[in-house]
């Protein structure tokens, strides 16, 4: 009854905010009730929730963010850019009095440069969206995160995010040459340009996983990739969880071009299985769903020596997608496990920790230990080629022990990355959900010179306040509200 309580809330605030597509930045407000709606639906992202957002803006150019940034600076307001929603750790929500803007209508796909593999795309551009319309040139977008179908190209600036092929591309910092930022005065500042390694400082790189915390990115120009000539989906069975974890080291000694390797143990292979009917092995322990790229004449041959790899590592069953279709089909089941969810509990936590990809089958190990001692189920999944786990606790968010012991799981997970020397985050960021861990990743002059730079972007600290960086007061929280047409 909850649940369907909120949905419907959700479909009607959604649609308030697909009629507000229609009216210019400026046209009249629909009322007060679409407004309380739009607000609310605004102060979550994916999984985390922050406090209602003053006012919710909805450029249509960047003219109109720049405008955007301005009222809400001169009222006193904090500045949140948010894409489609889909981040999982807070990085989007507003904390404090803030103004969320929101740049799904920047959503243009610029130049395509076909002979130098890139294009200029606005920030509420999707990633599938990108690379449905690089194609035609032979290219594609290669982050490919698994809500590539909704997230941003803005969202994956704002965290860096990865994807199942970042073993083999890197993640969005690798595909990035450029980002054009509204600062904080309303200025604009492009940073980074067509050249792949420019001299100077890489204030790029600095931008891209800033979740906006330095300025709303408004414009980035990406690099493409050629389409790989033959590209074929593998998925192996295994017995044992260990065991897919040992073929994921198998597979990157064995030299083979496999760009994708997504683990899944077998609560996460039930889950997805019910909800999507994929054809994942119901009889498997774990499965790795690999993708495999290569030439029209050394394919079979790669794909033997992965097959050779796998099974020496304990694989009893290996399968080649015999279609596109069998292919989408094993993906989508794998891309619909924050879906699956759902069936299990109302509410998920998401752990998004790294581990040197030598270490993944002990972290997998002590994180189950951890959440059997807890008493809470555990689904894993993982990038099992770069060592991203994502670890899946569902519960009841209304029972507040339940929600403190997910909370503790939670952090007891990322000590176990970072005894190994991984990290807290991988692709998810930092957002609100694991900014109490940044003193436990880095020493106090770290973050002293993180604040530094920081300042030099955002003098004031209104840009996502709260977000990344731990200290309180380095965020500002105006409180001043603003009355203005062009706030929804």
């Amino acid at each position: 009854m909850i649940r369907d309580r909120l949905t419907k809330l959700k479909e009607v605030a959604v649609e308030a905010v697909r009629r507000s597509r229609n009216r210019s930045l400026r046209g009249r407000s629909e009322g007060p009730h679409a407004e309380q709606l739009t607000r609310i639906l605004y102060r979550t992202d994916g999984a985390v929730e922050g406090d209602l957002p003053v006012r919710v803006v909805m450029p249509r150019s960047v003219e109109d963010v720049v405008a955007a940034v301005q009222e809400a600076r001169a009222a006193d307001l904090a500045v949140v850019a948010r894409g489609a929603g889909t981040g999982l750790s807070g990085g989007a929500v507003p904390v404090g009095d803030a103004v969320v803007v929101s740049l799904m209508q920047l959503d243009e796909i610029g130049d395509i440069n076909a002979a130098d593999e890139t294009a200029w795309v606005e920030p509420g551009v999707r990633n599938l969206e990108l690379s449905n319309a690089t194609r035609r040139y032979g290219l594609l977008f290669g982050p490919d995160p698994s809500s590539q179908s909704a997230s941003t190209v803005g969202g994956n600036i704002a965290t860096n995010a990865g994807g199942p092929r970042c073993y083999a591309l890197g993640s969005t910092t690798s595909h990035v040459l450029a980002v054009e930022v509204v600062l904080a005065d309303g200025s604009r500042l492009q940073v980074g340009d067509a050249y792949a390694d420019p001299i100077g400082l890489d204030l790029r790189s600095i931008v891209v996983g800033s979740e906006g915390t330095l300025g709303v990115a408004v414009r980035s120009l990406v690099r493409l990739l050629p389409v790989p000539e033959v590209s074929k989906t593998v998925l192996c069975a295994f017995s044992q969880l260990e065991d897919a974890g040992a073929a994921t080291a198998a597979i990157v000694r064995s030299g083979i071009n496999a760009t994708s390797i997504e683990l899944m143990d077998q609560l996460a292979i039930e889950m997805c299985e019910r909800f999507t009917q994929g054809g994942l092995p119901l009889d498997a322990a774990a499965v790795l769903l690999c993708e495999v790229e290569g030439t029209v004449d050394s394919i079979d041959e790669d794909l033997e020596d992965f097959s050779s790899a796998v099974q020496a590592a304990g694989a009893y069953a290996v399968k080649v997608a015999a279609s596109d279709e069998q292919a989408d089909k094993w993906w989508r089941a794998r891309k619909g496990a924050f879906g699956a969810i759902a069936q299990l509990a109302s509410h998920y936590h998401l752990h998004d920790g790294v581990v040197p990809r030598t270490r993944l089958v002990a972290a997998l190990q002590q994180v189950q230990e951890v959440a059997t001692a807890a008493g809470t189920p555990m689904t894993l999944i993982a990038h099992a080629g770069d060592g991203n786990l994502h670890p899946l606790v569902p519960y009841d968010g209304r029972d507040e022990e339940a929600t403190r012991v997910v909370h503790e799981v939670s952090d007891q997970v990322m000590e176990i990355c970072l005894g190994m020397g991984g990290a807290v985050s991988g692709e998810h960021g930092i957002g609100t959900s694991k900014v109490h861990l940044m003193e436990r990743v880095f020493s106090s002059v770290d973050l002293e010179y993180q604040c530094h730079l920081k300042r030099a972007f955002d003098p004031e600290a209104v840009m996502n306040p709260s977000k990344v960086l731990p200290s309180p007061s380095s965020c500002a929280e105006p409180v001043i509200p603003i009355d203005s047409e062009m706030w929804v």
